[in-house]
C-alpha cells in the first residue's frame, strides 16, 4: 500500500516508521525546511513544499496514493488536504487528525475526511475500553459511512461462553469483524465459540447499538 502523510513532526515520522516496518511505501510532505529531515525516516519518500498547494500534490504524485494521512498540527491544513485529496486527486482513502476538539464536527465527507482521528476523544474511548466489561464503546467514527467502530469486552463468566458466532442474533447492518483473545487476532467464522474476556469488534451505526447489547444480553 502507498501512503502519503502531510506533516513530519513527530506525529507525522512516527506514522510513517510504523507504516513502513509493516512494509508500506510512504511519502512525508514536509513544508517546513526544518522540519525536513529524511535521514530521521530514512526509508521514506520526503517532499518539500505546501501540501494545501496543488501543484506541491501533483508533483508528488498524490493520486497514485491507497491513503492520505492529514497529520498536521493545523486543522485548517489538514482539512484543505483532504478536500483536495478526495476531491482533485481521487485518493480512495482520507485519514485526518483532529487537533482542536472544538473542531471535530467538521471533519466530514463534506471536507473529504473518511476517518477523522480526534486524540482527546480516541483517550477518552481507551479509558473506557479499559474500565468497562460488558458493555458497548465506541472507539471510532467513519465519518463518510456514518458507521461506528465498537467494542465489547465479554466479563469472565459471561452466559455466552461456548455460543457460535453465527447464533447470535445481530441486526443486519451490525457486523462482529474481530474477536481479540488473549494476543490472538481471530477473524470470526461462523462456527467460532465466544469465550469470556474476548472482546468483540463491531463495525455498525449508531442507531443499532442497543439491538448489538440486547443480541449480547446487556
Amino acid at each position: 500500500m502507498r501512503v502519503a502523510i502531510a506533516g513530519a513532526g513527530a506525529v507525522g515520522r512516527s506514522i510513517a516508521a510504523e507504516l513502513i516496518e509493516a512494509g508500506h511505501t510512504v511519502m512525508l510532505i514536509e513544508r517546513q525546511s526544518r522540519q525536513f529531515t529524511p535521514e530521521v525516516v530514512e526509508q521514506a519518500e520526503w517532499v518539500l513544499g505546501d501540501a494545501c498547494e496543488v501543484s506541491t500534490l501533483e508533483q508528488s504524485g498524490i493520486e497514485l496514493c491507497d491513503v492520505v494521512i492529514a497529520a498536521t498540527g493545523d486543522d485548517k491544513v489538514n482539512l484543505v488536504l483532504s478536500l483536495l485529496a478526495k476531491t482533485e486527486f481521487a485518493v480512495r482513502r482520507v485519514v485526518a487528525r483532529v487537533n482542536n476538539p472544538a473542531n471535530e464536527w467538521l471533519f466530514n465527507e463534506s471536507w473529504g475526511v473518511d476517518v477523522a482521528v480526534s486524540t482527546p476523544r480516541m483517550l477518552a474511548a481507551m479509558v473506557e475500553e479499559a474500565v468497562s466489561v460488558g458493555d458497548l464503546v465506541r472507539l471510532m467514527t467513519f465519518r463518510q459511512s456514518q458507521t461506528n467502530l465498537v467494542e465489547l469486552t465479554l466479563p469472565a463468566e459471561t452466559p455466552l461462553a461456548g455460543t457460535p458466532v453465527q447464533e447470535l442474533e445481530l441486526p443486519r447492518d451490525a457486523a462482529l469483524v474481530t474477536i481479540l483473545r488473549g494476543d490472538r487476532v481471530i477473524v470470526p467464522q461462523p462456527d467460532d465459540s465466544l469465550e469470556g474476556g474476548d472482546e468483540l469488534l463491531f463495525v455498525a451505526p449508531g442507531e443499532v447499538e442497543p439491538e448489538i447489547r440486547k443480541a449480547l444480553g446487556r
